[in-house]
């Protein structure tokens, strides 16, 4: 779509693009979001695709993933094999909803900057407990959780003219098993539902993940697997106000669903009490 209001498109942003933000600016990297309708607030663009970031970088603290990394350079990354949940980054790059000629483009920072419930990279990004690095406009920096990053439908914590740099995602995430569970209306549809759990291996602990179900991702954390009845309690006790609706599933059908993906979640980890 042409954007009708954009005066002016940065090509060459200097290393640390930021100082020079003004109102009316946009990040652009893949840009199928940016680019698939109206913008009438943005009058700039600022192109980091030349920037030339690594989009992978893999080394024994874990994996660094730039935010210009594209959804197709994500999909073919071969993890080493004892990294268990490796597997995950595969998983997570065909959750999306679009075609894969969008992977070409699409990237990892922008979907997770896009902040929607559905989105992919943050069930991904969450499920590893990686932190995301932001660089503010002023040349300061921050590290943030995953986790904490996504506060609402299409609502992050990002600030004005503030960027997602990388994500990490640490060793010790990746050595742990994992499973998933996910619900669409539609074979290729938007997940309704996507959970996802990980574990240290040979040990009883639980990490589950709720995503797309929820308007910002959920972790319900246990040192031993919880028994049926506590896990049903905890997720009854999420929120009413927490659980998303569109055309997609009714809050109480996310709820459900969710209940129902936990338990077989619980049961296929160790979990048959």
């Amino acid at each position: 779509m042409d954007l009708n209001t954009v005066v002016d498109v940065v090509r060459r942003p200097s290393d640390r693009p930021g100082a020079a933000w003004r109102t009316g600016d946009a990040w652009l990297a893949g840009g199928t979001w940016l680019f698939s309708q109206p913008q009438p607030a943005v009058n700039r663009l600022v192109d980091l695709a030349g920037l030339g970031w690594p989009s992978l970088v893999s080394n024994s603290e874990g994996l660094e993933i730039a935010a210009t990394c594209t959804v197709r350079e994500l999909y073919e990354f071969v993890p080493p094999v004892d990294w268990l949940a490796g597997g995950l980054l595969q998983t997570s790059c065909e959750m999306f909803l679009a075609p894969l000629k969008v992977w070409n483009a699409a990237t990892v920072g922008g979907n997770i900057c896009m902040s929607l419930p559905a989105g992919p990279m943050i069930t991904m990004a969450v499920a590893l407990q990686a932190t995301y690095l932001l660089w503010a406009a002023d040349g300061t920096e921050r590290t943030v959780a995953a986790k904490d990053f996504v506060i609402g439908d299409h609502q992050n914590v990002l600030g004005p003219g503030e960027i997602l740099r990388s994500v990490h995602v640490p060793e010790h995430s990746l050595g742990r098993r994992y499973t998933y569970r996910r619900f669409t209306l539609t074979k290729l549809g938007r997940s309704t539902v996507f959970l996802v759990a990980t574990q240290t291996p040979g040990a009883d602990d639980l990490m589950l993940t709720i995503t797309a179900a929820t308007t910002h991702p959920l972790v319900l954390e246990f040192g031993t697997v919880p028994d049926a009845d506590t896990l049903q309690r905890l997720v009854d006790a999420i929120p009413t106000e927490f659980w998303f609706a569109d055309p997609n599933g009714t809050p109480a059908h996310r709820r459900h669903l969710t209940k129902h993906y936990a338990e077989e979640i619980r049961a296929e980890l160790g979990g048959t009490r």
